[in-house]
């Protein structure tokens, strides 16, 4: 098989249409999530669809003990890797989450350690190959704790600063690391969410993704007009930005 690109949540909408936008370039993938039935739907319609070689695995982002076996997985039946799409997470119900310590441990769970967890053998098989690539989905939410979202932020922020870590020891091994930073996505996690705004659809998403990867970006902001957004959100003093309800 050709070096594959591995999807790691290849079933959530942005990792669909990501996958789609590698597909349509000719890459070949490795589509990996929890829902095996549907990994291989989606594989049989990219084969058919794109022409190209797809396979499958299974994994469980909160099975840490299984990391290191799906990574070996994977390298048995790829062979190499062409880079690491990480596209799962979780935003969780924020007023449950700050009473529930289960709600609010599974969002630290699924948006920072389980992506750490699997990152790091990955990031260990990239070095020693010294190519590829690995594009993580982070959230302009982790740039700045907002009193709306703060559990969620915390472990998107944790995740940002990771990447940016990562970035800096994979460079030296000639292996990038992209950091997107995503605004509101028109997905089935923010779907009837109040307060909504300058939505993007997932294709927009998807194709900017690996727009950002071809251009060497090291840092994304999908859609791009979240980098100043963000900005000026920073630039509030922390007297005032307690006080506003965001």
């Amino acid at each position: 098989m050709k070096e594959p690109v591995l999807v790691l949540g290849a079933t959530s909408a942005i990792a669909r249409s990501t996958a789609r936008a590698f597909a349509e370039k000719g890459y070949s993938l490795y589509l990996a999530g929890r829902d095996n039935e549907e990994l291989e739907r989606l594989a049989s319609d990219f084969r058919l669809r794109y022409q190209i070689e797809v396979v499958c695995g299974v994994f469980d982002a909160e099975d840490y003990e299984s990391h290191a076996r799906f990574v070996e997985q994977v390298r048995s039946e790829a062979g190499g890797l062409k880079g690491v799409l990480l596209a799962f997470g979780y935003l969780g119900e924020r007023k449950l989450a700050e009473s529930d310590a289960k709600e609010r441990v599974a969002v630290l769970a699924r948006n920072l350690i389980g992506a750490v967890s699997l990152l790091e053998p990955l990031a260990a098989c990239l070095e020693q190959q010294r190519s590829g690539f690995v594009i993580g989905i982070s959230s302009v939410a982790g740039d700045r704790g907002r009193q709306s979202n703060y559990i969620y932020g915390a472990a998107k922020g944790g995740f940002t600063i990771y990447l940016q870590g990562l970035r800096g020891r994979l460079f030296h091994a000639g292996v990038r690391v992209v950091t997107i930073k995503a605004g509101f996505v028109d997905t089935a996690m923010t779907y009837g969410m109040p307060g909504l705004f300058l939505v993007a659809s997932p294709e927009y998403v998807g194709k900017r993704i690996v727009q950002a990867l071809e251009r060497g970006s090291d840092v994304a902001y999908i859609p791009w007009f979240w980098r100043y957004i963000m900005l000026v959100l920073k630039l509030v003093p922390e007297s005032l930005f307690k006080r506003l309800k965001l």
